[in-house]
C-alpha cells in the first residue's frame, strides 16, 4: 500500500515543484499552493460520482462526446472554478507566473489523487505510463490555464475577458484531444507521442513568458 500511494504522489510532487521553483521573484505562500493543491484532490470524488451517472444514465454517446464533454470540459471547468475562487481572487496571486504556480497544483492535486486511485485499482506497474501521460498532460493543462488567467488578471479593458475566456477553453480543448487519441484512436501511441511533445512545448513556452512578464515587471518597479 505505501508503494502505491509514493508512486502515486511522486510525480505531482516533483512537477508541482519544478514549476514552483521556477518562481524568480516572490515565491507564493507554501500554505496557499497547498490549500489549492488539496482542493484539487477533493474535486476527483464529484467529478468522478458525475462522469459514472452519466455513464450510468447514458447521457454520453460517442467517444467525442466522452472525451470532450465527461472529461474535457467538466473537468477542466471544475478546477477553473477553483483556481477562479479560490486562488485567482486572493491577494497573493500578485504576479502573471502565480497563476502558473496555482493552475499547477489544483491540476496535480486533481492528478495525484486520480493517480493514485488508478494504482490501488490496477497496480502499480502502470506507474511510469501514468506519470508520463495522465499525470504530466493534467499539470500542462493547469499551467496553460493559469497564465492566461494570470494574462486575465493583469489586463485591463476588452482583452480581460478574452484572456478569462481562453482560461477555460484552451485546457478544456486541450484535454479534448488528449483523451480522444487515447481512447478513440486504435494506434494511439502514434498520435500520443507528437501531442505530448507540442503539449510541453506550449506548456514551457507559457512558463518562459510568464518570467519574461515578471521579470519586465520587477525591473520597471525598481527603477
Amino acid at each position: 500500500m505505501l508503494g502505491i500511494i509514493t508512486a502515486g504522489i511522486a510525480p505531482g510532487v516533483a512537477l508541482l515543484s519544478y514549476f514552483y521553483l521556477k518562481d524568480q521573484y516572490d515565491s507564493e505562500p507554501v500554505s496557499m499552493v497547498v490549500r489549492t493543491f488539496i482542493f484539487g484532490a477533493i474535486l476527483v470524488f464529484p467529478i468522478m460520482f458525475i462522469q459514472y451517472v452519466l455513464t450510468e444514465e447514458q447521457v454520453i454517446h460517442s467517444p467525442l462526446m466522452q472525451s470532450f464533454l465527461a472529461a474535457g470540459l467538466l473537468e477542466e471547468f471544475f478546477k477553473w472554478f477553483i483556481l477562479f475562487f479560490i486562488a485567482y481572487k486572493h491577494v497573493e496571486f500578485d504576479e502573471i507566473y502565480d497563476g502558473i504556480v496555482y493552475g499547477a497544483s489544483v491540476s496535480l492535486g486533481f492528478a495525484t489523487a486520480e493517480n493514485i486511485i488508478y494504482l490501488f485499482a490496477h497496480g502499480v506497474d502502470i506507474a511510469m505510463g501514468r506519470a508520463l501521460l495522465p499525470v504530466s498532460s493534467h499539470a500542462l493543462f493547469g499551467v496553460i490555464m493559469g497564465y492566461y488567467l494570470g494574462k486575465s488578471k493583469f489586463t485591463f479593458g476588452s482583452v480581460k475577458k478574452r484572456f478569462l475566456l481562453w482560461s477555460l477553453m484552451i485546457p478544456f480543448i486541450l484535454h479534448g484531444l488528449y483523451n480522444f487519441i487515447i481512447y478513440s484512436i486504435e494506434e494511439w501511441v502514434v498520435f500520443i507521442i507528437p501531442f505530448m511533445i507540442f503539449l510541453w512545448w506550449l506548456g514551457l513556452r507559457k512558463v518562459k513568458l510568464a518570467r519574461v512578464l515578471q521579470h519586465t515587471s520587477v525591473k520597471q518597479l525598481s527603477q
